[in-house]
């Protein structure tokens, strides 16, 4: 497993009549849906290349890979389909 990865945040958690801005969706790039597993626990930043909101990998989402992670503070709109760097 690398020691940093990218991801793309996919969208807020949500409910019927919820939306949590502090909690994403997240797809990990360049591992396979069944190695997600092993990145909870890990750091997220946001926006990659410089990353000023950070966050946490709590758990999967599903069984496709996607994962859920809280940030610090709410991510803004324009984050939706932005890249994410994910490091231990």
């Amino acid at each position: 497993m690398p020691e940093a990865l990218e991801g793309v945040i996919l969208n807020y958690r949500i409910g019927p009549k919820t939306q949590r801005p502090k909690e994403c969706l997240i797809r990990p790039l360049g591992i396979e849906p069944r190695m997600a597993g092993s990145l909870i626990g890990w750091r997220v930043g946001w926006p990659a290349e410089e990353p000023r909101i950070r966050g946490k990998v709590l758990s999967l989402h599903g069984r496709r890979g996607v994962l859920r992670v809280r940030f610090e503070r709410g991510v803004p709109g324009q984050a939706l389909g932005s890249r994410v760097r994910l490091y231990k």
